[in-house]
């Protein structure tokens, strides 16, 4: 796999230098809606198709599934990509987005990059081979309580139909740890929680390339990640609970009360 994470390097820096050169015409933009608080700006769709020419260059058989394009047919291998997570950020000038790129085989996560590229931050992850930030090797953080945590979270935006359960999720955790931050970007979330930077993470409703790379980064960082049935259908339901094993469990036990049947 090393050489497809090498390919998968080189398309998210590359994405991540095309983003910034835009970040200084952000006016200029042209923005799509596609849906309630959902928006695409030319640069996501540059960066795709940046990161998508450099992939089919090297594996022109391999499977895509982007957050622009949608599907694109292939062979067993399926690359998941999100150009540029946290494109309201952008379209803000908040300082918190990335391209996050991950790579299938038969269904299972092989390999994972999320690039910060106003850091030069490249969070990369093989699977059996390890988390990494620019070469340093990750572990998630190993806290004994909640007490002292810090925590990432999303917020349902794209629908009022789930708002009443994650609001509870939100009271339940935020009574019983320091903090609870909502950056906006669930792949540099999942990356953080990889780095220890956060101690865990959860969300309602995330698209699959939202999260594909940094389940994998949790995972080789010695994390858990779950959907909210204790499961590991977070990519088809969108529903996930990260963080080391014992924060995991400790997560889990306040926010199951509130997992709705349409949840599960």
């Amino acid at each position: 796999m090393q050489p497809m994470l090498n390919i998968a390097v080189r398309a998210a820096r590359s994405a991540g230098d095309l983003i910034l050169r835009s970040s200084d015409n952000i006016g200029q933009l042209r923005i799509d809606q596609k849906g309630k608080n959902d928006y695409a700006s030319e640069v996501d769709r540059m960066a795709e198709r940046e990161i998508i020419n450099i992939i089919r260059a090297a594996y022109p058989g391999h499977a895509i599934l982007a957050e622009e394009s949608g599907e694109h047919q292939g062979n067993d291998f399926v690359w998941v990509i999100d150009p540029l997570d946290g494109t309201t950020n952008f379209l803000h000038g908040f300082p918190q987005y990335a391209v996050s790129i991950a790579l299938k085989h038969k269904g299972r996560l092989e390999v994972g990059v999320i690039y910060d590229p106003l850091r030069d931050e490249l969070f990369t992850a093989k699977r059996g081979g390890g988390a990494t930030l620019n070469n340093r090797r990750l572990r998630v953080t190993q806290p004994l309580g909640l007490k002292g945590a810090l925590l990432g979270t999303g917020f349902p935006f794209k629908t009022d139909q789930h708002l009443k359960a994650y609001l509870n999720m939100f009271s339940s955790l935020t009574m019983e740890c320091a903090g609870i931050r909502r950056a906006g970007s669930a792949a540099l979330d999942l990356a953080y929680v990889a780095a220890g930077r956060l101690d865990g993470f959860w969300e309602i409703g995330v698209m699959e390339w939202d999260i594909a790379a940094g389940v994998l980064l949790i995972k080789e960082a010695g994390g858990v990640v779950t959907d909210f049935s204790f499961n590991d259908n977070y990519l088809q339901s969108g529903n996930l609970i990260a963080g080391s094993p014992k924060m995991h469990q400790l997560m889990y036990q306040l926010i199951e009360p509130h997992v709705t049947e349409s949840l599960k």
